[in-house]
């Protein structure tokens, strides 16, 4: 089983190191296997309980872009949702990935209903001067463009639908 090793920063100094299993490498896209640990509580979207350790998740890493998606399945492998990560950036060196989070999240039910998430963490960075006002700005735009090809049909990418927990 191939792995791939995963950096997953945020500002100021926190950094996620984990190895994930791969499922397919296609160059500029990364699709991996993992399960969610460490959380402190259970996210809730809208009053409902979407993602809780133990949930499994197939991860999308677009190198080169601004953000990833994350398929989350429940414990019996049912398809919750999708959690999408605005990110500065997501580098590529061999089997390393490098992802700086930019704290905007979005969540999209199943049915397709999307709720933009954690704008109470970015205004702090922004007021704390953990990030300046461009980069508060840039998530924004990378959230609102995700957002809006939500509605137009044109997200995500076809290749997330190509793949399931099951395999």
């Amino acid at each position: 089983m191939r792995k791939i090793h995963l950096t997953y920063r945020r500002i100021p100094n926190r950094v996620l190191e984990r190895e994930d299993e791969v499922i397919a490498d296609l160059g500029e896209v990364v699709v991996a296997k993992s399960r969610f640990s460490g959380m402190l509580a259970p996210l809730k979207v809208n009053g409902v309980e979407v993602i809780r350790n133990g949930y499994g998740m197939l991860y999308f890493a677009f190198i080169g872009e601004n953000y990833d998606i994350l398929k989350v399945y429940d414990e019996e492998g049912n398809f919750k949702g999708l959690y999408i990560d605005v990110l500065a950036y997501t580098k590529r060196d061999g089997d390393s990935l490098e992802m700086l989070d930019l704290f905007l999240d979005i969540f999209v039910f199943p049915n397709g209903e999307a709720f933009l998430l954690d704008e109470d963490e970015l205004e702090m960075a922004l007021n704390y001067g953990l990030i300046d006002r461009e980069t508060f700005d840039f998530a924004y735009s990378v959230a609102r463009e995700v957002l809006e090809k939500l509605k137009r049909k044109d997200f995500p990418p076809e290749i997330v639908w190509e793949y399931d927990w099951r395999g």
